[in-house]
């Protein structure tokens, strides 16, 4: 039973390429995506969260901020 939820609980590349997707989409103004960002981000934040350790987990959140924060800074530089 361990191994099943443990099989379960993999992070596949399928996972992080749905949440790029979902991402993209949003950047790109495709608002009617944000519930696949946000289903398929917390999917994937839930998978990650079992793996890494807390001070790992603090840090890969803190990473995405920042470049989360760089991204809208040079898109809206652009308009």
């Amino acid at each position: 039973m361990a191994d099943q939820l443990q099989q379960v609980e993999k992070i596949l590349p399928e996972d992080i390429a749905r949440t790029f997707e979902a991402a993209i989409n949003v950047f790109q103004g495709k608002t009617d995506h944000m519930d696949d960002l946000l289903k398929n981000g917390g999917t994937l934040l839930r998978k990650v969260s079992k793996k890494f350790t807390s001070t790992q987990l603090i840090l890969t959140v803190a990473a995405l901020a920042v470049v989360s924060i760089v991204v809208i800074n040079r898109a809206s530089q652009d308009e």
